[in-house]
């Protein structure tokens, strides 16, 4: 199981693995009420990173006429893979650090840190 406890008193991985259950929304409450571990944090920030950007773009294609609504189908199923391999690695201990949004991710949970700490 998990390698250690949140400062919300659940362990690590369950913490990660709900960081992840309802996107980039579940993403934010982790994100701002872990105080003290460091892999929930970025593993809600990384969940805010991934799934707002896929529903941001989600949003936007689907006003291109003609072609939206299949980039939007596309948009959906790959947002709907990485919720499922992000969930499951989650539970299993091992929640990877995608390459993409490692950087940005990073910078999203130093700047909620430094809007906390004022």
């Amino acid at each position: 199981m998990g390698n250690g406890k949140s400062s919300l008193g659940i362990d690590e991985n369950v913490a990660n693995f709900l960081s992840y259950l309802l996107g980039w929304l579940s993403g934010l409450v982790f994100l701002f009420l872990e105080k003290q571990n460091n892999n929930v944090r970025f593993h809600a920030a990384q969940s805010v990173v991934i799934f707002g950007v896929l529903t941001l773009a989600s949003l936007v294609v689907s006003v291109i006429p003609g072609i939206g609504g299949l980039l939007q189908a596309l948009i959906g199923l790959a947002a709907f893979g990485l919720w499922i391999v992000l969930m499951v690695t989650s539970v299993m201990d091992k929640p990877p650090r995608l390459p993409v949004v490692d950087q940005p991710a990073e910078q999203l949970d130093r700047t909620v840190r430094n809007l906390l700490d004022r």
